[in-house]
């Protein structure tokens, strides 16, 4: 099993953060979640009606990581943090693109909850994975681009495996080859915060929301946390 590991300068450089890694195994991605779809139907409506917008760069959560992508050389206004991204696109369409269930499922989430979210089908994923600074020899091939190869700069920080970067700028965009489709049947997700000692009772409320949807899909399903104080977790 795939430990997930929180490098030492990065803890260091962002000592508030918390990851929390909500896997699931024996995953069912084919067929209805109805909850899922509720959930999503449900923020939609919040949003037409007026009563709730989803977080942009203005608020406390979105702009931490504006900052942290400033702080190793990335323009987040150009490359943006994945729930600013995905906010702002639900603000401007008034809903949420449709996946599979399972990533459906972590975009509910992240939105609701104005908290980064992905995801890796950790049966495509080599080795041991570590949340750490690129060192510029590394190789990364965008969701959805199987025939593009892009190189992280160094000082970047990435999610890396043995054979390449998962995620690129902390959280901006997924690999290609650990995405999580209608066949993958053990993930994990991971949800993030710079700020445990502010967000972090919201982003374990969230761990647990997500684990809610997942769970009538799945044989197991499990929260682990990874933080500074705890930076290697096996899942």
């Amino acid at each position: 099993m795939p430990a997930f590991r929180l490098a030492p300068a990065v803890a260091d450089a962002f000592p508030g953060t918390l990851i929390a890694l909500v896997t699931a195994t024996g995953l069912r991605g084919h067929g209805p979640w109805p909850h899922t779809e509720a959930a999503l139907e449900e923020l939609e409506q919040r949003l037409a009606d007026g009563g709730w917008r989803p977080a942009d760069e203005t608020d406390p959560r979105i702009e931490a990581w504006h900052a942290a992508y400033r702080s190793f050389g990335t323009n987040p206004r150009r490359v943006r943090p994945s729930v600013d991204a995905l906010g702002r696109r639900m603000a401007k369409k008034g809903g949420l693109p449709r996946i599979n269930p399972a990533v459906d499922s972590y975009n509910s989430v992240s939105v609701r909850h104005g908290l980064p979210a992905g995801a890796f089908d950790l049966d495509r994923v080599t080795g041991d994975v570590d949340i750490r600074y690129a060192d510029g020899t590394e190789s990364f091939t965008p969701l959805g681009e199987p025939g593009t190869v892009e190189h992280p700069r160094p000082g970047e920080i990435v999610y890396a495996d043995t054979s390449g970067v998962l995620t690129r700028h902390w959280n901006h965009r997924d690999a290609h080859r650990t995405r999580v489709t209608e066949d993958s049947t053990r993930v994990a997700f991971l949800l993030e915060t710079l700020h445990a000692d502010r967000d972090g009772g919201l982003l374990k409320v969230a761990a647990e929301e997500l684990r809610s949807l997942l769970a009538p899909h799945s044989a197991r399903t499990a929260v682990h946390l990874l933080d500074p104080a705890r930076p290697r977790v096996t899942v």
